[in-house]
């Protein structure tokens, strides 16, 4: 009789701390992240401090940034990265600022918004290349209208934004949208009853309540677009202006059998990607961090 009160006395000390048998759920998950990222993430950091022909700890790292072709990856991959995050986000807001109210065709608009998501980069690269190749559909038009040669839009920078924006710009909106469906509508009725116009009510209300959200939207659509490779290979140009962190790391690693340095080159690209997520969350603590009184 003892036992189960001390028993019952332990789970109680422990529920007021927020911990019970509940928390065992999370045990998998935590098993799970471990064996995927944190292993595989701390072997990567450590086989990147021993270079292959021996020498400093640091040696890849030096080699890197010596190399101009290797340290131009990360201002290509930037180049990419920053434009192709911060027009989906953008892009996104009036979308889902339209689509959070209820008209007539709206789960067939959304469904048409975020099939991309089903098709993957190469099903999208290859469609890029049918419709924006020198022989696709585009350059017909473009040429039947008098333009003098096809406009090169794929098999370069534009061909891989291209790509970027189609892919990611459905996680950004439903994103968005979920941010934008929990801001209580009442705030923006109240407002309007005081005489707040439209643009106001957006500009003093919604963006305030909003921005927040559109810093962790942006972080993720990062994310997404500064780990690019199929698409910098399919409908860009590998070689050149097209030859981004993830390329490099690949060929050091396969193609130059050094794991070594091809693992350094990947965690500079988590580095940096740290760095940017970094600078968007701290500018996040600025913005209102309160409740926004509705659903989410």
């Amino acid at each position: 009789m003892t036992a189960v009160l001390e028993r019952a006395s332990l789970r109680h000390r422990l529920a007021e701390k927020g911990v019970d048998r509940v928390l065992w759920l999370l045990v998998p998950g935590a098993v799970f992240v471990v064996l995927l990222f944190v292993y595989p993430f701390l072997y990567g950091l450590q086989l990147s401090f021993q270079p292959k022909g021996g020498g400093s700890p640091f040696q890849n790292y030096v080699t890197f940034f010596s190399d101009p072709y290797l340290a131009e990856t990360v201002w290509i991959t930037l180049r990419l990265g920053l434009p192709a995050a911060l027009f989906n986000v953008l892009a996104s807001i009036p979308i889902a600022f339209r689509m959070r109210g209820r008209f007539r065709g709206k789960r067939a608009l959304t469904t048409v918004l975020v099939v991309p998501i089903t098709l993957g980069t190469v099903l999208t690269a290859e469609g890029l290349l049918a419709f924006f190749g020198p022989a696709g559909w585009f350059n017909r038009i473009w040429t039947a209208l008098g333009a003098d040669e096809p406009a090169k839009l794929t098999h370069n920078y534009w061909g891989v934004l291209f790509s970027l924006v189609i892919t990611g710009f459905p996680f950004a909106f439903l994103l968005t949208l979920s941010y934008l469906s929990g801001i209580d509508p009442t705030l923006e009725q109240a407002a309007a009853t005081l005489g707040a116009s439209r643009r106001q009510r957006f500009r003093t209300i919604t963006m305030p309540l909003l921005a927040p959200g559109l810093a962790v939207t942006f972080c993720l659509s990062f994310v997404l677009a500064f780990s690019v490779f199929p698409s910098a290979v399919m409908v860009g140009d590998p070689v050149g202006e097209t030859h981004v962190m993830s390329i490099a790391a690949y060929e050091t690693a396969l193609r130059d059998n050094d794991f070594a340095l091809g693992s350094a080159i990947a965690m500079l690209m988590a580095l940096v990607m740290l760095i940017v997520i970094g600078v968007v969350l701290i500018w996040r603590t600025s913005l209102y961090r309160g409740a926004t009184g509705g659903k989410g």
